[in-house]
């Protein structure tokens, strides 16, 4: 949907998204015509050749048959530029949905401020970037589906805030329009840049669909974003215990089956276990990394965030983690945070990038940040070691409310193979050194490193149906009865275990 006459106009796409009938106008006439004669009669003409007042349309409908306020960019309405009367059309709506507590969907398209009005109209990024940040901080999602073209103020303020962004394909997305740069710079900007696709490819977006999915992705996004619990498995309080009969394994041998290439992870758990899942993609900022995956999904009843160590199946492990994969998983952390849902860690690493692109990107810091929001963050937090777990990469995204390890699973300071090479200047004693180490689940266990063991009869990559169904029933359960306990009592606790981590019961 990139050429001009098949590109839906703002009620088009509206009225696609939405359940029929269910679309209501929120907006209120616009009679106030510019004083400007030829800013006037543009603004006439516009409105002859649009039906519209304005460059933006706001109101409700219904999506799957939830309620959610819309907003959108109208581009054939002077380039759906933003002035005075669109930016405070933009406010007033967006203000409405917080008080109703309505979940938002906005769809810009424009080119950004509205020229005639100058410096006045520039700040009404300002008031839109408010009403929206206000939106956000009151528990409530936030979806933005960037449509072609959106440039300029209009990126920078509402088409970039969104909780999950999506783009149409091929759309023009860019701070600074081409034929801007070209009359500023003389020059074309350069091709392929500022395309939907490459914004995926580079973390800035999501995803990229055509505007006749916009209701089936917005609709599974927020079913989790909107966080009510669904029907299915009770909450019980976690008690520590082992989930399945358990297998008697060294700890050489958990470390090799962690290790097969076969072995189920992360996106096996989602495609085994998981319900409405709508993957993320980047920072949000520019950086993507391949080593971590982020989504939305439902395990039993229970919405989360969902962030973790990515084992692709075509590869023998998964990809170090380096400083921006560190980077979308706070961006993970923050989303569960601002709309109170539990968050999901998964850990299933060989250990964080070793590059000079890592140190010079911030990998030390990234992970203390890591380390620091997991320990402080409010919403419920639920750990899963679900196989490798070595250095700095794993620990940064471990500190949880309750720790689920897999029996094969692993924790510890280095592999053992860089442990073995610092204590003995070989890697030949490696097992050796993890076995003193107490690197083990059964190990971790013990020294109440993690709550939970979930066995593998014996060895997850053999059966590993059975063990993501097991799993994601325990999973939807740990999650529910986290999002039932008090939130201080939870808190407390929280930081109570990583106070007293190694003293005397």
């Amino acid at each position: 949907m990139t050429g001009a006459s098949r590109r839906p106009a703002a009620l088009q796409l509206i009225e696609a998204a939405v359940d029929a009938g269910s679309w209501r106008r929120w907006d209120e006439a616009v009679t106030v015509l510019p004083e400007a004669a030829e800013y006037r009669a543009d603004v006439e003409k516009a409105r002859l050749r649009t039906g519209l007042d304005e460059s933006v349309v706001t109101g409700e409908g219904r999506i799957r048959g939830r309620r959610v306020a819309l907003i959108a960019g109208e581009f054939g309405f002077l380039g759906g530029s933003i002035g005075v009367a669109a930016g405070t059309r933009l406010v007033t709506a967006v203000e409405r949905a917080t008080r109703e507590r309505l979940p938002l969907l906005a769809s810009p398209a424009s080119g950004g401020t509205r020229m005639q009005e100058g410096t006045i109209a520039f700040l009404q990024m300002v008031k839109v970037a408010a009403a929206i940040t206000d939106h956000k901080a009151a528990g409530l999602p936030y979806l933005v589906y960037l449509r072609h073209p959106t440039t300029g103020g209009v990126l920078a303020s509402w088409g970039s805030l969104g909780h999950v962004t999506a783009a149409e394909p091929g759309a023009l997305i860019g701070f600074l329009g081409p034929r801007v740069h070209e009359a500023l710079y003389g020059e074309p900007f350069p091709a392929g840049v500022q395309v939907a696709e490459n914004l995926l490819a580079n973390g800035l977006v999501d995803a990229v669909f055509p505007a006749g999915q916009l209701a089936e992705v917005a609709a599974r996004a927020l079913d989790v974003l909107c966080g009510e619990a669904g029907d299915g498995v009770e909450a019980v309080s976690g008690a520590d215990r082992r989930v399945g009969t358990p297998v008697a394994v060294s700890t050489a041998d958990s470390i090799r089956r962690s290790r097969r290439p076969d072995r189920p992870g992360l996106r096996a758990l989602l495609e085994g276990a998981g319900r409405e899942v709508t993957p993320l993609s980047g920072t949000g900022a520019g950086e993507r990394d391949p080593g971590l995956l982020l989504a939305l999904a439902r395990f039993g009843p229970t919405p989360c965030v969902v962030l973790g160590h990515d084992r692709r199946p075509d590869e023998a492990g998964p990809a170090p983690l380096g400083p921006a994969g560190l980077r979308e998983a706070r961006r993970g952390m923050r989303i569960a945070a601002e709309l109170d849902l539990p968050l999901l860690t998964v850990i299933d690493t060989a250990g964080a990038a070793l590059s000079r692109e890592a140190e010079e990107g911030g990998l030390a810091g990234e992970i203390a940040r890591c380390l620091a929001d997991l320990v402080t963050l409010r919403a419920p937090t639920l750990c899963l070691l679900l196989g490798q777990g070595a250095g700095g990469g794993a620990l940064a995204l471990l500190p949880a409310d309750r720790v689920i390890a897999a029996r094969h699973a692993w924790l510890s300071p280095l592999p053992p193979e860089g442990a073995s090479a610092i204590l003995y200047r070989t890697t030949d004693r490696a097992f050796e050194v993890a076995e003193r180490q107490g690197v083990s689940s059964a190990d971790l266990l013990a020294n109440r490193i993690v709550d939970t063991i979930v066995e593998e009869t014996p060895d997850a990559a053999d059966d590993p149906g059975e063990f993501l169904s097991r799993l994601g029933a325990l999973l939807g359960t740990e999650l529910a009865a986290l999002r039932a306990r008090d939130r201080g009592e939870r808190l407390a606790a929280r930081r109570a275990r990583y106070r007293n981590l190694g003293l005397p019961s």
